[in-house]
């Protein structure tokens, strides 16, 4: 996990300026990188995308500096006020981190359904903690353990303002998401450090 902090005059943790370093850690070599795993899950999962929608895959190591281990790759469809779909590629063994879709301004937060069209996630909500067959990336900032496993063809929805988290097994997964309107920002994470609107473009 990133632990680093950029220091102000004052000697205090400047976290405005900690945020723009960690935006600033997938490189361009990073994002190739990880970008030619993602199409070839995409490809085994027989899905077809446009060169835009190719051009335009959201890469997010969420601002921990970890993407091998924690992060996730988001292709968009549509995201409307009434609906959203879209795929979710996960590295082999990649964890996308605890959080949850809370109501705001007045709204629901979002409901999703996944959909597991290649390899294995592991999905954990809350409710009670059953055997689970992985671990997260650390104990620290993950609370719930309810663990519900799809494989493909399996789905699963999550109703508004649930905490959960999910992990690929060791063929990565690729997993289609149908919800709501879909809003990041507002998005909570466990982890204070996640930067979930530090996903970029993987262009080129």
């Amino acid at each position: 996990m990133l632990r680093s902090e950029t220091v102000a005059r004052d000697g205090k943790a400047d976290p405005a300026q900690d945020l723009v370093k960690r935006r600033q850690m997938l490189t361009k070599k990073e994002l190739k990188r990880v970008k030619k795993k993602v199409l070839a899950l995409l490809e085994k999962a027989h899905i077809a995308l446009t060169d835009k929608e190719k051009e335009n895959i959201e890469i997010t190591d969420l601002g921990l500096g970890q993407i091998e281990r924690i992060g996730l790759q988001v292709i968009t469809y549509i995201n409307t006020n009434r609906y959203c779909a879209k795929e979710m590629v996960l590295l082999p063994n990649q964890t996308c981190p605890e959080h949850k879709h809370p109501d705001h301004d007045g709204q629901r937060g979002k409901e999703e359904t996944f959909r597991c069209k290649y390899g294995k996630v592991y999905l954990f909500v809350e409710g009670e903690e059953n055997e689970r067959h992985v671990d997260p990336p650390d104990k620290e900032y993950f609370t719930v353990f309810h663990e519900i496993v799809l494989t493909p063809g399996e789905q699963y929805t999550i109703p508004p303002n649930t905490l959960h988290w999910f992990k690929a097994g060791e063929e990565g997964a690729v997993i289609s998401e149908f919800s709501s309107h879909s809003e990041d920002a507002t998005d909570i994470f466990t982890d204070p450090r996640v930067v979930r609107t530090s996903a970029v473009k993987s262009e080129g």
